[in-house]
């Protein structure tokens, strides 16, 4: 089932998540429902903020590598970064609760993270490159960041306007959203 995505505004977006445990309830079906949501809107990530729900858990799927080799879909149920490494280098980020919006976020390219993943295994590991990018902006999600808190105030204040709008539900979208100034869903 394709769940609307929470926009821009809602506080939801601003809390640190909490930790589930294995019998959080039909947390396969909301795993499967976040997969089925992220892909109607063309993501490459969805945090569990992003659709109401203050629970430390997100999912990535990059698809394949240039060469098509070595596809990146994973679920992280309460994930905590260890360390980030190398030298940071930016990349022009979206996200789904902030449509029609991208800016160059800085990040490192290396990402040591401890996650369960949906069969509560638990997994230590580095992942490097474009899918650790993806995994800092989603687990920057569950920590209650979004990339627009990582902009100088000189951009941010350009930008209050278009926010502003998208909280409103003046924005589009080819996907379901739920706004936080306005009752009616899209």
């Amino acid at each position: 089932m394709k769940l609307p995505i929470i926009a821009y505004g809602d506080p939801v977006l601003k809390k640190v998540c909490t930790p589930i445990d294995e019998n959080y309830p039909d947390l396969k079906q909301l795993i499967s429902n976040m997969f089925e949501t992220m892909y109607h809107a063309h993501g490459v990530g969805l945090a569990a903020p992003q659709i109401g729900l203050p629970i430390r858990l997100f999912i990535v799927d990059t698809g394949a590598d240039e060469d098509d080799k070595n596809p990146f879909k994973k679920v992280f149920i309460n994930a905590q970064i260890i360390e980030e490494t190398g030298e940071p280098w930016a990349f022009n980020e979206g996200c789904l609760s902030i449509p029609d919006i991208r800016e160059d976020v800085m990040r490192k390219p290396n990402v040591l993270i401890r996650y369960y993943d949906e069969n509560w295994e638990l997994h230590e590991e580095t992942i490097t490159g474009m899918p650790a990018r993806v995994v800092q902006h989603e687990y920057d999600h569950i920590e209650g960041k979004l990339f627009t808190d990582t902009l100088s105030l000189l951009r941010k204040r350009m930008l209050k306007s278009k926010l502003d709008a998208i909280s409103k539900g003046n924005v589009k979208a080819d996907y379901k959203m739920r706004f936080p100034h306005q009752n009616k869903r899209r």
